[in-house]
C-alpha cells in the first residue's frame, strides 16, 4: 500500500485497518514467558510481537553512584521479524529504542536503584532488560516498553549467598512504585494516530513518545521523523498519551 494513498486516507478520517485514530490495535499479554529470566512478559499489539526478558547479575557500580545499583535496556532487531532488520551489532533503530523505553523506566523512578545496593562501591545487583522483537508490524517502542514494565512487575531477586547467586532460589520480588507507559503518536496529513502499525509509520511526517508515569505525569519524551510539531500538537499528543496511558495500566492490573 503505497504512502500516498495512506496519507489520502487519512486525511479523508480513515486508517488502514478502519481503527479510530485513537485506537490501539488488539493488545495480548503474557507474563513468566521466560522461566529461566527472573521476570518476562511477551506483548502483542496487532501482529508486533515482543518478548522482553529480565536477567540479575552482581557487577561494580558506575563510580559517580557508588550506592545505586544498574539497570540496562538492549534491543534486538531480528532479522527474522522483518526484512528491514540487518544481522549485527546495534543499529540506529535498536539503540533509539533501548534509549526510550530505558528513559521512560529510569525517568520515573520504579526501580530504587540505591536499593539494589549489596556493597557500595564494590557490588551491585545489575538489572539487564532485554527487548527481543519476534514480528514487527509498527510501533516497538509502545510493545516494548509495556513488555519491559510487565516484565518488571513480575520480577523476582535471587538468593545471593557467599557471593554465589542460586538462581532459581529467590529471596524477594523487585519493588517496582511506579508502571511508566510509553504511547507514540504518529502525524500523518496534520492528524494523529496512536498505535501506528508498519504501513502508517513509513507514510508518517514525525511522531513523538510521551511517556506518563501513574499519576499522570509525563517522564520522558522522544521525536521522531523529519516533520515537525507545533506547541499545541505536543499539548495534544501529551493528552492522549496520559489517557492511553490509563487504559493500558488496566491491561496489566494497575
Amino acid at each position: 500500500m503505497s504512502e500516498s494513498y495512506i496519507t489520502k486516507l487519512v486525511g479523508d478520517e480513515q486508517r488502514v485497518d478502519g481503527r479510530k485514530f485513537d485506537q490501539f490495535r488488539e493488545i495480548k499479554i503474557e507474563t513468566d514467558f521466560i522461566k529461566t529470566a527472573e521476570g518476562s512478559a511477551r506483548i502483542k499489539i496487532g501482529k508486533t510481537d515482543v518478548v522482553v526478558g529480565i536477567k540479575l547479575s552482581v557487577g561494580e557500580p558506575y563510580p559517580d553512584s557508588p550506592d545505586e545499583g544498574v539497570l540496562a535496556v538492549n534491543t534486538e532487531l531480528s532479522p527474522i521479524a522483518s526484512p528491514e532488520f540487518e544481522p549485527g551489532p546495534p543499529g540506529e533503530e535498536s539503540i533509539e529504542i533501548s534509549r526510550v523505553i530505558d528513559r521512560g523506566i529510569r525517568e520515573s523512578k520504579c526501580v530504587d536503584l540505591e536499593k539494589l545496593c549489596i556493597e557500595a562501591g564494590k557490588k551491585v545487583w545489575m538489572i539487564n532488560v532485554d527487548v527481543h522483537v519476534l514480528d514487527h508490524d509498527g510501533n516497538i517502542i509502545d510493545a516494548g516498553g509495556l513488555a519491559a514494565i510487565a516484565a518488571l512487575l513480575k520480577t523476582k531477586i535471587p538468593i545471593l549467598e557467599d557471593d554465589v547467586i542460586k538462581y532459581g532460589e529467590y529471596e524477594k520480588k523487585l519493588e517496582v512504585k511506579d508502571t511508566p507507559i510509553p504511547i507514540t503518536t504518529a502525524k500523518i496529513a496534520g492528524k494523529f494516530l496512536i498505535d501506528p502499525n508498519l504501513e502508517e509509520e513509513q507514510a508518517m511526517d514525525a511522531r513523538i513518545t510521551l511517556t506518563s508515569t501513574k499519576d499522570g505525569n509525563i517522564c520522558s519524551i522522544q521525536k521522531g521523523g523529519i516533520g515537525y510539531l507545533t506547541k499545541e500538537e505536543i499539548e495534544k499528543a501529551t493528552d492522549l498519551s496520559i489517557a492511553k496511558g490509563k487504559e493500558l495500566r488496566k491491561l496489566l492490573g494497575m
